[in-house]
């Protein structure tokens, strides 16, 4: 087995530290004490201070604004789905005036950023064909970029997606695949200067539940951002300008799933911001099952969506990519201010 080590800070909250607190990638959070993990198994816990400098500089450096974000605090991405057979929202906002509609409301209920798709990638889901998926989200990013000024993403694993979503208003590219299903892609993004964001997913839509596998998923989900992180890097997209997701229930099984939920802090060790994307997500459903047996439907799994989000940003994740968007601005406010023991908006 290899020797390779990993270091996931072990994250506290709170305005009272003790001084051997360090910052964790300059937000709210903190830590004095890591797990060590190796890949045969081994775990055990140390100071802070006794990870490898190179280590614990990408844990601790204040994370680099993107398009204009704030990643001192928790952010919120709006999801707006522009196709006609997500497993969430399909087809509710699939014109542009109703997805200019859908986007201010998300503004007005504490949206930071908009993330446009035009192809659904829950599970079973088909390839779209190019062509159709720049005519369902051009529109919508132009209209979006008209109306109102907020960072957009783009969802695509396409350039030619992207550098129609760039031309309409785009600001950042976030690619489901890793930049792995168009190896133009990622050239594009760093000929243009576009902040990406990278995320893991075992298989392709149409086929990544049928049999995910790991050896250990935490530690496999790591080496590949990290492995893309550097494959970014060397064609010229600094890690300041890459955002990594983790890829939650793509390719994976509710295991896998929670093991990276519970470990999701180790992902600061690349030294770039977190984006984690569990909204509405099958797991909520099988997890959050009633006493009588009865199964939450799609929109009735805000509860638990809210739930695994807290606990995330309780780790300091700094992105959290929600359908619900009221009820999580509303849940980290509440949790914001009892972390901190003060609301600054009181008398």
């Amino acid at each position: 087995m290899s020797s390779l080590k990993y270091f996931r800070p072990l994250v506290q909250t709170g305005v009272i530290r003790p001084d051997a607190a360090l910052s964790l990638a300059g937000g709210a959070c903190w830590f004095t004490q890591a797990e060590e993990i190796t890949r045969d198994g081994g775990s055990r816990i140390i100071p802070a201070r006794d990870i490898p400098q190179e280590q614990l500089d990408r844990l601790t450096v204040p994370r680099a604004s993107i398009a204009g974000l704030d990643f001192s605090r928790p952010l919120i991405m709006g999801v707006l789905n522009v196709t006609p057979d997500s497993f969430s929202d399909g087809g509710d906002h699939s014109a542009p005036a109703q997805a200019l509609a859908h986007a201010k409301h998300m503004v007005g209920d504490g949206a930071d950023l908009i993330d446009v798709g035009g192809e659904s990638t829950r599970p079973g889901a088909l390839e779209v064909p190019t062509e159709a998926e720049i005519a369902r989200t051009v529109p919508v990013i132009a209209a979006i970029r008209a109306g109102l000024d907020l960072p957009i993403s783009i969802d695509t694993r396409k350039k030619l997606v992207a550098q129609e979503a760039k031309r309409a208003g785009a600001d950042i590219v976030n690619d489901v695949s890793g930049f792995t299903f168009d190896r133009d892609l990622a050239p594009y993004c760093a000929e243009q200067d576009l902040p990406v964001c990278v995320m893991h997913a075992q298989g392709d839509p149409e086929t990544m539940q049928e049999n995910p596998r790991y050896d250990d998923a935490l530690l496999d989900v790591y080496d590949f951002l990290a492995a893309q992180v550097i494959m970014l890097g060397d064609l010229g997209i600094p890690r300041k300008k890459i955002i990594v997701d983790p890829g939650i229930g793509f390719g994976k099984r509710i295991e896998h799933s929670l093991r990276l939920l519970n470990g999701i802090s180790l992902f600061h060790g690349l030294g770039c911001p977190i984006l984690l994307g569990a909204s509405r997500k099958g797991f909520i459903r099988t997890i959050g099952v009633t006493q009588d047996g009865v199964e939450p439907g799609i929109k009735d799994r805000m509860p638990g969506s809210l739930a695994v989000a807290l606990t995330a940003v309780a780790q300091g994740v700094q992105i959290l990519r929600v359908h619900d968007v009221r009820e999580t601005s509303q849940g980290l406010a509440l949790w914001s201010a009892v972390t901190k023991g003060t609301f600054e908006g009181q008398p």
